[in-house]
Order: structure tokens, then sequence, then C-alpha cells
């Protein structure tokens, strides 16, 4: 069956007008890779422009192929939180890659790594090593699915659990409604089986359960939502989710693949003393290598195959170098490290509500631990409706004025600024000097 596809490029031709190696790059990466990138935020489309092609990273800084560089604040999207090339995990991983890249058998550093995982998350006995975000949002749905034995699944409107069909779902038309494909190539069965909340809204929530309480198997949720911007939790929502589903027998999923092990040794269950049936982990837990994960109780985690009939499976799984690399990154993240990304975000949070007060400009900071967004032409979010309500086009404006004075911030006003143990007092200083500049010249 012909799908009527021609190898021959049927679009016009881009004029290669490069004026840096950046702009060449791009120009040759849309030729072979959709986009030109291989992630969409990472093509600059909501801020314009070109993206900035980086070819190393150390400490709090990035520099790119034009030999510029930068403070900055994506850290791999949360992953770099003890610095790009830290010296004692690429040590580490110097040592592991000597021994082979990957065996897929068991081997020493999975464990070595589970342990540590299991050690500083109570809710979790048990864990499974995977190799996205994205993956562990998928298994741990389908382990809530086969222990409830019910479809539905709640999710909050703003909020991302990876690229899996039933996660690309935008909300229906009433709280009560089932979702909708929020992408070609997802069906309208995976959608329905999408329920979609208020972030912050328990009523939204209670309504869901009104209507579908007998099919409802989970909800999964970003204790701090870091993909509309950083949200946290109002009090008590957190809470309320917890005791939802335990008078409806549903399980309570967190999304801690940003979260985990930055907010606290435990994650944001820890800081915010709630525990989840399951738990979904990425970032952190990889040093900057691909990796996810999930755990939870014995008697859940017991239903993965080959302990149970739960069958998840991948070849990469628990590969030695991104084990390595994150029980090398955890290694660093104790008490004292998690006191010095607390000052140090509040040091940021301070310089930027100074500069936004001294530009008497409309913008508001949100910030827990070292997470934060700068959000411009709104007061405070506490959903995704707030959040797509915060003017793009001045965010735009401010991200292109920072990244000339050499800050690069996430490409868009949707995303967290993640903070390192690498960002001390002088690299935020001059970042709010920066952005000082940058206020002014919007």
């Amino acid at each position: 069956m012909s799908l009527g596809l021609s190898r021959k490029r049927t679009s016009a031709p881009r004029v290669k007008n490069s004026t840096s190696n950046s702009d060449r790059l791009f120009d040759e990466a849309q030729d072979c890779i959709p986009g030109g990138v291989n992630s969409p935020v990472r093509s600059f489309r909501s801020v314009g422009g070109t993206p900035r092609f980086i070819e190393r990273g150390f400490g709090a800084h990035l520099f790119d192929v034009d030999c510029r560089r930068y403070i900055d604040f994506v850290g791999g999207w949360g992953a770099a939180i003890v610095g790009h090339a830290n010296p004692q995990v690429i040590e580490r991983v110097k040592s592991a890659v000597g021994q082979s890249l990957s065996f897929g058998t068991p081997c020493p550093q999975e464990v070595v790594l589970a342990t540590e995982m299991v050690r500083r998350v109570p809710s979790i006995d048990k864990v499974r090593m995977v190799n996205s975000g994205t993956e562990a949002v998928m298994s741990a749905i389908r382990i809530a699915r086969a222990a409830t034995r019910r479809d539905l699944i709640i999710k909050f409107a703003g909020g991302y659990h990876g690229h899996a069909d039933s996660m690309l779902v935008s909300a229906g038309s009433g709280a009560a409604t089932f979702g909708h494909p929020d992408s070609p190539g997802v069906t309208r069965a995976a959608a329905h089986q999408t329920l979609t909340a208020t972030y912050n809204d328990l009523e939204s929530v209670a309504a869901l359960f009104r209507m579908h309480a007998d099919d409802i198997a989970a909800i999964i949720v970003e204790p701090v939502a870091g993909n509309m911007g950083v949200v946290p939790p109002v009090p008590g929502f957190l809470d309320g989710l917890r005791t939802l589903t335990r008078v409806h027998g549903a399980l309570l999923i967190f999304d801690e693949v940003m979260t985990g092990f930055r907010l606290s040794a435990g994650g944001a269950q820890s800081l915010f003393d709630i525990d989840p049936d399951l738990t979904t982990f990425g970032k952190v837990i990889g040093g900057g290598m691909p990796v996810g994960a999930y755990g939870g109780p014995s008697e859940l985690m017991d239903l993965v195959a080959p302990a149970g009939p739960v069958y998840q499976a991948g070849t990469l799984s628990g590969n030695p170098i991104a084990m390595t690399a994150g029980a090398a990154t955890l290694e660093l993240l104790n008490a004292s490290a998690y006191r010095q990304l607390e000052q140090i975000g509040a040091h940021l949070e301070d310089g930027l509500v100074r500069a936004i007060r001294d530009a008497g400009v409309s913008a508001c900071v949100q910030r827990v631990g070292s997470m934060l967004t700068l959000y411009f032409g709104i007061s405070a979010v506490k959903d995704g409706q707030d959040a797509n309500a915060a003017n793009s086009a001045q965010f735009g404006r401010f991200f292109h004025e920072m990244l000339e004075v050499g800050v690069h911030l996430p490409p868009s006003h949707h995303e967290a600024w993640f903070i390192s143990l690498a960002h001390d007092y002088p690299v935020v200083d001059a970042a709010v000097a920066a952005v000082q500049h940058a206020l002014k010249a919007i």
C-alpha cells in the first residue's frame, strides 16, 4: 500500500544565510532531523531565532560552537544538579566506560543506585530502572491499571508526563469530560482513557470521581509543577489528592522526574510529607545520562515481570554508565548540598524580585528550592490557565536580551529554570545584573 510519500524534497530550499556556526549547523540539521532538533523546545520555536549549538559545559556555564560562554539555567532540564562535568562524576564515568558501554545483563552499578534510591525515599521498597521519564510514566500507569483493574487516569491541565499517547491529552469541554487527543497520531480511544483536572483545584478532581469513581485507576501529578513554569501546590492540595485516592480505591502517582532528589534528599514527597503509591524518576538519577525509573511498595512493584504478570522490559535499562553517573551524583547530594541549593535559589529569587520592582515591570517569580520561573504580565500562577495567560511575547524579548549578554534560559516561559551546586553567589549576581539590563531593554 503506497502512502504517496516521496523521498525527494518537496518544500522550497532554505536560503542559507548563516552568520554563525550555530546558524550553519541548524541549517544542516533541518535537512536531516525533523525541525532541526531532537526535542521540540530546543528549536526556539516559542521565542524565535536560532538555537545555540553547545559543544561543552563546565560548572554553571555552557560554551557554544562560536566560543560564546553562557550562565546556564537549563541544566540539562534539571539533570545537571551538581553542575556540568563535575570532576567526581566524570572520573567515575570514565572508569565505567573503560569496562564497556553496556552488557545487557545485571550489573553491580544498578544495585548500588537502586539501593540508594530506596534508602532515600520512604514510599518505595523497590525500583525498576528504565531509560526515560516517558517509559517510567507508561510503566507506573500500567501497574496502576493492573492493581486496580480499572482503566481511567486523571492528569492535570498543563502537566507533562512524557509523550506516551495517553498523556498527550488536553482537557475536554467541562470538568468531568473525557480528554481529547493533543497530537495527531493519538487515538480517541487513548485520549478517552485520560481525564483532565485543574491543578490546585481539588473540586475539579472530586467532580471526576463523582462521575467515574469505579473506573479511575490513578491520579498522576507533578507534586511541584514544572512544565507550566514552576507552580507549587497550594496548602492542602496534595493531602486532598491522597485522601481522594484512598477513599475511592485509586492510586496516587507522583511524577518526580524533575523534583526527585532535587527538592530534597527524598524528593518533593519528603518535602511535603506525602507518601504516594508509585513514583516516577529521571533527570538527577542519571547525572546527565539517559535514564528513568519507577518505584513503590513491594506489593505493587512485585506485579512487574519477572516477579509478576505486568510486562515491562528494556535492552538498555540499568545501563552501567548511567547507573554510575547517577550514583556518583547522589553521593554529592547531602544535607549541606540541599541547604546550599536553597540558599542560592533564594538569593536568585530575591535578585529577580528586586530587578522587576526597580524596572517597574509587571511580572512575578515563583520558586521551590532550586527550581524557579519568571512570568511576565501576571501576579501569580496557580494552574495551567494562569500560566497560559502570562505574556509569552514579552518573555521572548527578555529571553533574547539575556542570551545576548550571556545567560542561557529555557526557551519557553512554560519551563522551569534550574540551579545547580555550581551556581555560586558571584554567578547568580552576574545573572541578576543581566536581568536588570534585559528588563530595561524590553
